[in-house]
């Protein structure tokens, strides 16, 4: 985070229009947070939108939510040093588990009228999995808050020549006014804005990048020409998915397959998209729990298709631009947003090389987009967990509702200011994406473990609830400290594992931890009558509960399980293709 107070010099020169469009879409973004608060008169409007939204309104905010600043950057940095193996984040680390969480548990979050994942933790194991839940999720979303403001500031840095902390505090500033203003409508409408605003930066950048090197054809052929130059991975590993030996670090195939489906795929990925509330919440804000199993499945098809957005203009920059060419032959090349040219400049080198002055103002607001709809998306989150399952249930309780929205509005306001903190955390860590996947590992993978235990199988018990959560992070956090960098300058490595395998390994390690000590605990342990388990437990809940009984009379493509199934055919085809 250090560094000249001024830049002698930008990456990109932009011109008045591109400031000015910049300009515009921070104006749009306000407008919408002063509309949103016209409709926010208690806390349910304010957390929750009052249940009132669309499902393609929930769905758009759904993709949106998790398309920010780590997963652009880092996706087009996977892209331009692994190549398509990085299509596994998408194809196996999302889609299924979206499918999942619409077919399967958004029908216990919706029917329980639960304000967050935590609520939902109280009501099927008490205070103890509850308190440890909402600790660790509220630490979570602080931290990730800080990535995505860290990039925003460093990419507004390198873009337009600001002063780093001046670029933190305004971009903080800015997602803390329509927070505030407006709630949670304001950040799922800016989301919607933000979903269409990103793709019309991308997309273009992505088309130019592929007429500039021949077509897919033409990029195959710079790939495998540069492949195995200063360590890089040979072609065939760049341009399959399969194994993906150069994304884990294994070098194994087997061992690579084992730890993208059970690692990825499963732990981190179900443990991501079934138990965060930062996109759980997105749901929970719509009209029924017919919209609400259809929000993460209407996501899914934008989702599967993001790839091409992100990772291929990472590729595209790996055989185009100069420093990132050199970069990948392991060369030191000066620049970049932090002095020396990494990974992370993929796509902003990219749009200095391709983008006319006008499209490049949309992909700077396009940029700026993805960093605040991540930021936004967390802090959220924050303020309803912070309000309610902590602030509520154990500091001050039995409030009237217009003193837990004032703590909200509080609770947003100091989030965004430890951000600004927590992101100065984030750049001690060479690889934004090793560290956001360890982050996952210790706070979603156990979770998970604890959730999917507990929702199909009635024996576990509360103790076995908050034992299971403790000891699956301990395991994950120690996994990682002794791995050789998943801790960034603080891991030991006695461990041999590298890269993106390691926070494999340590979600992987959480999860059997959290299970085994689950079972065992449970067993000594006297669980909940079987009579309070309704709408908690998938065995003891009436299928009338779970769906919406109007929902027969729809046509195929607004019912649940066709469009799942179609998803998940279109899914496995993409597979095959790449």
């Amino acid at each position: 985070m250090s560094g000249p107070t001024v830049l002698s010099s930008t990456i990109i020169d932009a011109s008045a229009v591109d400031y000015v469009i910049v300009a515009l879409y921070f104006a749009v973004v306000l407008g919408i947070g002063l509309l949103a608060r016209r409709q926010v008169s208690d806390s349910l409007d304010f957390f929750l939108s009052g249940r009132s939204l669309p499902a393609w309104v929930t769905g758009l905010a759904f993709v949106s939510a998790n398309l920010g600043a780590v997963e652009i950057m880092g996706m087009s940095a996977n892209g331009a040093q692994f190549g398509l193996p990085a299509v596994h984040y998408f194809w196996i680390g999302a889609i299924p588990a979206m499918l999942f969480l619409g077919v399967v548990m958004m029908p216990f979050y919706y029917g329980s009228k639960v304000r967050s994942v935590p609520e939902f933790m109280f009501k099927r194991f008490g205070t103890g999995a509850h308190l440890v839940n909402s600790i660790s999720f509220a630490v979570a979303q602080l931290l990730i808050a800080g990535i995505n403001l860290y990039l925003l500031g460093s990419i507004i840095n390198a873009l337009l020549g600001w002063n780093l902390t001046l670029a933190l505090i305004v971009a903080a500033i800015i997602v803390l006014s329509y927070i505030t203003l407006g709630g949670l409508s304001a950040a799922i409408y800016n989301e919607v804005l933000q979903f269409f605003v990103i793709v019309a930066a991308l997309l273009p950048l992505t088309i130019l990048g592929l007429h500039e090197v021949g077509g897919w054809d033409g990029l195959k052929d710079k790939i495998t020409a540069n492949a195995g130059v200063g360590g890089s991975a040979t072609a065939d590993q760049q341009l399959n998915s399969w194994p993906g030996t150069a994304l884990t670090g294994f070098s194994s195939d087997f061992w690579s397959i084992v730890g993208i489906v059970f690692g990825l795929g499963f732990v981190l990925s179900f443990g991501y998209w079934t138990t965060n509330f930062v996109e759980v919440q997105r749901a929970m804000a719509t009209d029924s729990i017919s919209s609400a199993r259809k929000t993460p499945i209407i996501g899914a098809y934008p989702k599967m298709f993001v790839p091409f957005i992100t990772i291929l203009p990472g590729m595209i920059a790996a055989v185009l631009v100069t420093e990132i060419v050199k970069t990948k032959e392991g060369q030191a090349v000066s620049g970049g947003a932090g002095g020396t040219v990494t990974f992370n400049d993929s796509l902003i080198y990219l749009m200095r090389d391709l983008l006319p002055n006008g499209l490049l103002g949309v992909a700077i607001a396009g940029l700026l987009a993805a960093f605040m709809a991540g930021m936004a998306a967390n802090i959220s989150a924050f303020n309803t967990v912070m309000s309610y399952d902590l602030w509520q249930r154990y500091v001050v309780k039995d409030k009237e509702d217009g003193y837990y929205l004032r703590v909200g509005r509080w609770a947003t306001v100091a989030a965004t200011v430890i951000a600004i903190f927590t992101a100065q955390l984030a750049s001690n860590f060479s690889n934004i994406m090793n560290y956001l996947q360890t982050l996952f590992g210790f706070f979603n993978a156990p979770l998970f473990a604890t959730f999917i235990l507990g929702m199909f199988w009635k024996r576990m018990t509360a103790t076995a609830g908050w034992v299971g959560l403790s000891s699956g992070t301990i395991a994950a956090v120690i996994v990682a400290f002794l791995s050789e960098d998943a801790f960034g300058s603080w891991s030991t490595g006695v461990l041999s594992l590298s890269g993106q395998g390691a926070s494999f390994v340590a979600a992987g390690a959480a999860f059997v931890v959290d299970i085994v000590l689950s079972i065992v605990v449970s067993m000594g342990t006297q669980p909940k009558p079987a009579a309070e388990l309704r709408g908690l437990v998938y065995s003891e809940t009436p299928k009338e509960d779970l769906v919406d009984p109007e929902e027969a009379s729809h046509p195929w493509y607004q019912r649940t399980m066709p469009l799942a199934g179609i998803a998940l055919v279109l899914v496995i085809i993409l597979n095959f293709l790449f």
